[in-house]
């Protein structure tokens, strides 16, 4: 599923939402639609519009400040862009470094992205008692970050060209 940049009155990044949210948004002219994928149309009966990839409030919301980009196994995955920390295949499944067994606990410092395969043969021990070092260490991504991480491939290709718009109106 599309997911579409969403940004506030003043241009900041918020979030991103699925495709048919940022119709909506846009259809109930509570958004204007900044970049539309160039390909890509929704058509309906009464209807014509570009498949948006960036879209504006038209109306300024204030976001409260997040310190902390909130924990998920998802996440993790994005973040290590789905390969595995200990082999550098294909990642499905999350790894914890120190494992909850011996308290380990779901932070974004001590989960990895893992294949089932290195998973399962890691078990319930640290990376030093498994002798599997970590090809890359765990960080935590900030706020903002975790949200364009979460944009994917459609976001890297969007993010660029509203980058330059956004100098251009400021």
């Amino acid at each position: 599923m599309r997911e579409t940049l969403v940004l506030n009155a003043s241009f900041e990044p918020l979030s991103t939402v699925t495709l048919n949210r940022a119709v909506v948004l846009v259809l109930t002219d509570k958004a204007v639609v900044e970049q539309a994928h160039p390909e890509l149309r929704m058509r309906g009966a009464a209807l014509d519009i570009p498949v948006p990839r960036v879209i504006r409030l038209c109306r300024y919301v204030r976001v409260p400040f997040r310190r902390r980009a909130p924990w998920s196994r998802r996440g993790v995955l994005i973040r290590d862009q789905h390969r595995c920390a200990y082999c550098g295949r294909r990642a499905t499944t999350v790894d914890h470094v120190v494992p909850r067994s011996q308290g380990g606990a779901d932070s974004w410092l001590n989960t990895v992205a893992s294949c089932a395969e290195d998973n399962h043969r890691k078990a319930d021990r640290t990376p030093e008692q498994a002798g599997m070092p970590l090809l890359r260490q765990p960080f935590e991504p900030t706020p903002a970050d975790a949200m364009l991480l979460s944009l994917g491939a459609d976001g890297r290709e969007a993010l660029p060209v509203w980058l330059g718009q956004q100098k251009v109106a400021a």
